[in-house]
């Protein structure tokens, strides 16, 4: 019974270990911004979604908008820190925010980009480490859009 014990307890202190490096590794900020004008291409990892890129599976629908861009823009930052967020980086028409989860504290980029002539707001979202994000950049996006259009 003690081997089996002890394998646990070495078990869950490697998981543990893992887990922490892994949230350790996520406070280090990738390289984002715009790429031509438009937002960068998720990577083949399913932990990201992109509505700049229609034909790719981590597509997401854009955020429509009616009125002025600088009212859009101004309810996008309320929405945002409204869900969680904050933005931290903030160029003409471009919005950078960071999402945290509430375990382990891993962070998550979200970046928008208004589009004045098709009345859009483009959005990625992608988490910083691990493969898979079990939906979680596309639930967060989907609550800021909901959030956007009340």
């Amino acid at each position: 019974m003690k081997p089996y014990i002890y394998s646990l307890a070495a078990l869950i202190v490697v998981v543990g270990a893992i887990l922490v490096a892994l949230s350790i590794a996520s406070r280090k900020q990738p390289e984002l911004g715009l790429v031509d004008g438009r937002l960068p291409p998720c990577p083949a990892s399913p932990n990201c979604v992109c509505s700049e890129y229609p034909s790719n599976d981590a597509y997401i629908k854009p955020l429509g908008y009616n009125g002025s861009p600088e009212n859009a823009l101004a309810r996008l930052k309320q929405v945002i820190g409204d869900t969680g967020g904050e933005v931290i980086g903030e160029e003409a028409d471009y919005l950078h925010a960071v999402y945290q989860t509430p375990w382990l504290r891993f962070i998550d980029d979200v970046e928008l980009r208004l589009d004045k002539h098709q009345q859009v707001i483009h959005v990625r979202s992608a988490s910083r480490v691990g493969r898979s994000d079990f939906g979680a950049n596309r639930k967060r996006v989907e609550t800021i859009r909901a959030a956007f259009n009340e």
